[in-house]
């Protein structure tokens, strides 16, 4: 059994570690330190997430809140219905790429992003020492249901400059895995505005995971299978929350994450409004290099979305996102967003008439690899900073998150994990070679 709390939210198993007492508090809590306004409600689609959105509307409306109901929806689309409207805040009843037996809850402030450090510690003061307000009228809730929430959010998408400047597709089928969760009928219901033919693989909206949720090769074998046997034009697959956006090749071969927000930043700087770009100091270098042949700059921010969107909005970037597949367009809205990131790379598809391996075959070419270790004993972050700093002399170090050193063509990121007890480095080169090399010297200071 487990229980998180964490910049990105909450999540627990179901049981003893998410009750329907703990629900009902963290709805009151976020509540409570809310000005006056409406508060907007998504769910993934797990099953559990019915009986979690009757509590959270029920303890919403007895703090006087309006309520905005999304039903299943993906957490992009409650915060794109969040920074689109008069709302205060917003709750994605989600655990993300999580197991079946976990469930939890993400808050949005007024922008449709998640709370800040700040924000989240008045949100736990709040709820651990109960000092949340009930004095309003407890009948004065009001309920609004939004029953077309996917298909707004299709026709913002759709709607923008660098997507509705590329001609449609001429029916080519691509195969569609949601894991029957929110994803389910906005992914086909975009592909299908954009003249594709969907394959549905795994989109019954049941919430019932038909394999381990977390989009990765290992989990997707079916995908790419599928996408052989219906020669299709690619495959699309997405975690339960749809924020993350993984593409299958028309060979049935996974592209890589990394390359999604490489795509999606091509297919802005080629389409859509140039400018500066953010991603984390985990992302690939790929970004660096597409940004550059445009004339513009890549900024590097801590590992989380918070972190990502704060920093675009300080340097006003056209776009930005996370190597693990997640792609923020402020044109549409502050957030991770799959649905937005697959609007982008489709244009950029049907714009040039390539397929996606060919697209993929022109971005800069890298690897990377991404290895963990257990924290060690009485583990020094300092120490390992001067370590690091000290014997890549020749490399351009930043300590925002972790330790990142960075070369004109590679990198290595090391950092102590913010949920697990261990330590994360992640190093990219133009070889495999070169980055195992990376990481093994960093392993040597670590041991050291």
């Amino acid at each position: 059994m487990s229980f998180i709390r964490s910049i990105s939210g909450l999540r627990a198993t179901l049981g003893d570690d998410l009750t329907p007492l703990r629900v009902a508090e963290y709805a009151v809590g976020f509540s409570s330190i809310l000005p006056p306004g409406p508060i907007v409600i998504g769910r993934d689609g797990r099953p559990s997430g019915v009986w979690i959105e009757q509590i959270v509307v029920g303890a919403l409306r007895a703090s006087g809140r309006t309520v905005r109901v999304l039903g299943m929806a993906t957490t992009p689309t409650v915060q794109l219905f969040t920074e689109h409207s008069d709302a205060v805040g917003g709750i994605a009843i989600t655990a993300s790429h999580n197991p079946a037996p976990w469930n939890g809850l993400k808050f949005l402030d007024e922008g449709g992003v998640f709370l800040d450090a700040d924000a989240n510690a008045k949100l736990w003061l709040a709820v651990d020492d109960h000092s949340f307000d009930l004095s309003y009228d407890q009948q004065s809730g009001a309920l609004e249901i939004i029953d077309d929430a996917a298909q707004a959010h299709v026709q913002r998408v759709f709607a923008l400059d660098a997507v509705r400047s590329a001609p449609k597709a001429n029916g080519e089928r691509v195969v569609v895995d949601a894991v029957n969760c929110s994803g389910s009928f906005i992914v086909p219901a975009l592909l299908e505005a954009l003249g594709y033919t969907v394959v549905p693989l795994f989109v019954d909206g049941t919430g019932i995971f038909p394999h381990v949720p977390e989009p990765i090769a290992e989990n997707l074998t079916q995908l790419g299978d599928a996408v052989r046997k219906h020669n299709a034009a690619f495959g699309v697959a997405v975690d339960p929350d749809a924020d993350r956006l993984v593409l299958y090749d028309e060979t049935g071969a996974p592209i890589g994450e990394e390359r999604t927000i490489t795509l999606a930043t091509e297919a802005v700087m080629a389409l859509g409004t140039r400018g500066d770009v953010v991603v984390n100091y985990s992302t690939t270098r790929a970004v660096d290099d597409i940004a550059a042949e445009h004339g513009y700059v890549t900024h590097r921010a801590a590992v989380g979305e918070i972190n990502v969107v704060r920093m675009m909005q300080q340097v006003h970037a056209v776009i930005g996102g996370e190597g693990s597949g997640g792609v923020i367009y402020p044109a549409c809205h502050a957030g991770r967003d799959s649905i937005v990131g697959l609007g982008l790379i489709t244009a950029l598809l049907r714009h040039r008439n390539i397929t996606l391996g060919q697209a993929c075959a022109t971005l800069p070419q890298y690897e990377m690899l991404k290895t963990k270790i257990d924290l060690p004993q009485g583990f020094d972050i300092e120490s390992l900073r001067h370590s690091v700093t000290t014997s890549f002399s020749d490399a351009t170090i930043s300590t925002d998150d972790g330790v990142h050193a960075a070369w004109p063509d590679r990198w290595v990121h090391v950092r102590a994990s913010n949920t697990e007890p261990i330590i994360r480095i992640i190093a990219e080169a133009p070889s495999r070679d070169e980055a195992k090399e990376l990481v093994s010297r960093v392993r040597s200071l670590i041991n050291g």
